[in-house]
């Protein structure tokens, strides 16, 4: 009795290994281990950037021609790099970006066509350009100079949909949003607010708070001495400056014009200006100071730099 018994318990045991393993070889599709993100099937995807007529991308673009610098350095850091054939000639970051002779501002339909791009990303202004390639059925999407940070990131966001990268751009603005909000939070507040100068060019162009680069400035409650000049990009006269006397100086023609602080120093009555006297004069790189792609997390750093060091004597 004994052995029928031990001889019975075997034969449940194997019998439910072999349903189990036969459940598990019969469990529904739906069960199986999702399968990994496919950008393509996405497409085809409308896109479009406010004051901007939609776009239709008809599938993922394998040959993106960029005419924006700002646009160029945004589909690198999404993971589109592979994807770009092409890019205008001053787009000069990331350095192994396939620099050519084009123009956001002047190329025409044929030179960008003999390019055979699946996706043009151009100024707003290029608008005759994206007439041109229209023709030959090559989307192109007109990209606007951002004028908040926020416009910034839809910007970003819907690089990253025109080129299948969704996700890898939501994460970068995430990122983005995370730091700059640290950095600012982070930022030590002066008893006063402090007023500054951002120089754009040595014959004193400037950025109002109207500006992208300007609301960078405000998140750190600076004020703009360029302001009651109104408009967007102003040319000050060098008696308003000296007048206004900013407490910071933040040039951002560095590349271009080789500004220094050692220079603005050397300027006729500009030794007397408290941001020269106090050694508050921060040379900036120009292409960070005037793009609104990932790198303006480097210009909120920069600012925050300069403010606490105010701060401590």
């Amino acid at each position: 009795m004994t052995g029928f018994r031990r001889l019975a318990t075997l034969l449940l045991v194997v019998l439910a290994l072999v349903t189990g393993v036969t459940a598990c070889a019969t469990r529904p599709h739906s069960e199986a281990p999702v399968p990994a993100d496919d950008p393509a099937s996405a497409f085809p995807v409308k896109v479009g950037l406010p004051g901007q007529p939609p776009v239709t991308v008809p599938q993922q673009p394998k040959r993106i021609v960029s005419l924006s610098p700002t646009a160029t350095e945004t589909l690198y850091a999404i993971g589109a790099g592979d994807q770009v054939i092409a890019v205008d000639q001053y787009s000069n970051f990331p350095p192994e970006a396939p620099r050519t002779d084009l123009s956001g501002f002047s190329a025409d339909a044929a030179a960008v066509g003999a390019r055979t791009p699946d996706l043009v990303i151009a100024p707003d202004n290029a608008t005759q350009l994206a007439e041109g390639l229209k023709v030959v059925n090559v989307p192109t999407l007109l990209t606007p100079s951002a004028a908040t940070l926020e416009d910034a990131y839809r910007q970003i966001e819907v690089l990253g949909q025109a080129t299948g990268h969704t996700r890898q751009a939501r994460e970068l603005v995430g990122r983005m949003r995370s730091e700059i909000d640290r950095i600012v939070r982070d930022t030590p507040r002066p008893p006063q607010p402090l007023s500054y100068y951002h120089e754009v060019s040595p014959d004193f162009y400037s950025a109002t708070s109207q500006s992208f680069v300007g609301n960078v400035y405000d998140l750190f409650g600076l004020v703009n001495i360029a302001d009651p000049a109104g408009g967007k990009f102003p040319q000050l006269s060098q008696e308003h400056i000296l007048q206004a006397n900013p407490n910071l100086i933040f040039v951002a023609d560095t590349k271009c014009c080789q500004v220094t602080a050692a220079a603005v120093a050397a300027r006729p009555g500009w030794g007397t200006l408290d941001a020269v006297r106090r050694n508050h004069v921060v040379e900036l790189d120009d292409d960070i100071a005037g793009r609104w792609g990932p790198r303006v997390v480097e210009l909120v750093r920069a600012i925050s730099a300069e403010v606490t060091r105010t701060q401590q004597g």
